[in-house]
């Protein structure tokens, strides 16, 4: 086997990680708005400020870990040995930002900043270099294309595994305990464990391969190669657009099915109600998500990353408009466009994590320096950019439309709940799709890059 291929097994562990971290990271956001809404009882409007404020200190922790990452040097590799050090810390801390403490609401609001930054600290801690891994796997762009793939059904999966049964074991758990917050603690630690062992199966069946150019660099010279690469910028700024379109999609959907859809009579299945709906939602986008990865690499290898991730995002956009006008009886339509908006999204999530691998070595061709952790931590900052400020413009749009907790929507809310799942996702990804319009690493410059590197190399 040539060193540049990777064995099957190999790639499904790599996927492993993926199953681990996005567990939790749908439960962030698909869960946690409505959880310190509903729950916990904080206004959306605090909440969002929230979230956009603890993101300030988290700006600086991405490249930070990336920088220490590039820099860590162990018989197991740079990156693998964070999947173990870290992989118990970050289920403990997840259970900690679904505890609600014995407090007032101020003392629940700070609470809630203090877990919610560990959370994310933690999570840049072992995500970075899990990322940052799959640099260092290959250097063939294809297979990191595949690797890519399989990342994303791990993530997918997890995330499949998680929406199907929270609604279920909510349920279950509060039966037991008769207390909602309880019910969420208890739920939330099964998924940890279950994270911690996924993490270290990663550690434990990957390895890494691909050794830099030996050229001396110092912190200051790889933020300034960083700051002088276009294409990381074009992809940071595309990533944060996608994580802005799927953070709002998924922070609305509890909100969308309790206040808008609520109970209905499915055929075939009668009376439904709207949790186990909002379940079967989250499921099947999730579900549809990775049938779009699937079709990643095809799609890709036919009309180039470039032009498939455009395309995708377009259409994705154009069947969230559609869902506006979606009735809340019109269930096999909600659903319908839900496939649809699923297999688009999905096409380019393993292209972006691709690109990035693409622009590590775009930038060791241009400098003879590379930096996979500190370019890798762009990923990981988007994608929490992204989310972040999808969940407190979710935050402050439910408070500007009026929401209120627990009650009866009026009309003006309700109408901002259908905006936030519908019309504002779909400015995201209309957004992503213009940055790749400036992005220049096509796949046969990548050839050209990728054949000099490995003779540099040899």
């Amino acid at each position: 086997m040539s060193p540049d291929q990777i064995r099957f097994k190999e790639k499904v562990a790599y996927g492993f990680g993926d199953f681990a971290s996005s567990m939790f990271w749908k439960l962030f956001s698909m869960f946690l708005m409505i959880y310190y809404t509903d729950v916990v009882e904080l206004s959306p409007a605090s909440i969002g400020t929230m979230l956009l404020l603890t993101r300030l200190w988290d700006g600086l922790n991405d490249p930070l870990m990336g920088i220490i990452s590039d820099r860590t040097t162990t018989k197991k590799g740079k990156f693998r040995p964070y999947l173990l050090w870290v992989a118990i810390p970050f289920g403990i801390i997840g259970v900690l930002t679904f505890t609600t403490p014995n407090f007032g609401p101020s003392g629940k609001l700070i609470y809630a900043y203090i877990s919610y930054t560990l959370m994310m600290m933690v999570y840049t801690a072992i995500n970075v270099p899990y990322s940052s891994l799959m640099g260092v796997m290959t250097s063939n762009p294809d297979v990191r294309t595949s690797l890519a793939s399989f990342r994303f059904i791990g993530a997918y999966s997890g995330g499949i595994v998680m929406t199907a049964s929270v609604p279920y074991l909510l349920e279950l758990f509060n039966k037991l305990s008769s207390s909602e917050a309880k019910s969420y603690q208890y739920t939330v630690t099964i998924y940890a464990i279950t994270a911690a062992i996924f993490f270290i199966m990663t550690y434990l069946w990957t390895k890494e391969r691909v050794k830099p150019i030996q050229k001396k660099s110092s912190i200051l010279a790889d933020l300034k190669d960083l700051g002088k690469n276009a294409q990381w910028f074009i992809m940071l700024g595309a990533g944060i657009a996608v994580l802005i379109f799927n953070s709002l999609r998924d922070g609305s959907i509890m909100y969308y099915f309790k206040y808008f859809v609520k109970d209905q009579n499915v055929l075939f299945f009668g009376e439904v109600g709207w949790d186990k709906l909002a379940g079967a939602y989250m499921t099947i986008w999730l579900a549809t998500n990775m049938l779009g990865v699937l079709l990643a690499k095809p799609v890709s290898g036919k009309i180039g990353k470039k032009n498939t991730f455009i395309c995708a995002m377009f259409l994705a956009a154009i069947f969230s408009v559609m869902l506006y006008w979606a009735q809340a009886h019109q269930i096999t339509y909600i659903f319908g466009l839900n496939i649809l908006i699923g297999i688009t999204a999905g096409i380019v999530l393993p292209l972006i994590w691709s690109m990035y691998a693409d622009i590590a070595d775009y930038s060791e061709w241009k400098t003879g320096r590379r930096a996979t952790g500190l370019v890798f931590s762009s990923s990981s900052m988007s994608q929490k950019m992204g989310w972040t400020l999808g969940g407190a413009i979710t935050g402050w749009l439910l408070a500007a439309y009026g929401f209120e907790a627990n009650t009866e929507q009026s009309l003006e809310s309700l109408t901002g709940i259908r905006m936030i799942i519908s019309f504002y996702p779909a400015l995201g990804a209309v957004l992503s799709a213009a940055f790749l319009f400036l992005y220049k690493l096509n796949d046969n410059f990548m050839k050209k890059i990728t054949d000099e590197l490995t003779q540099k190399r040899d």
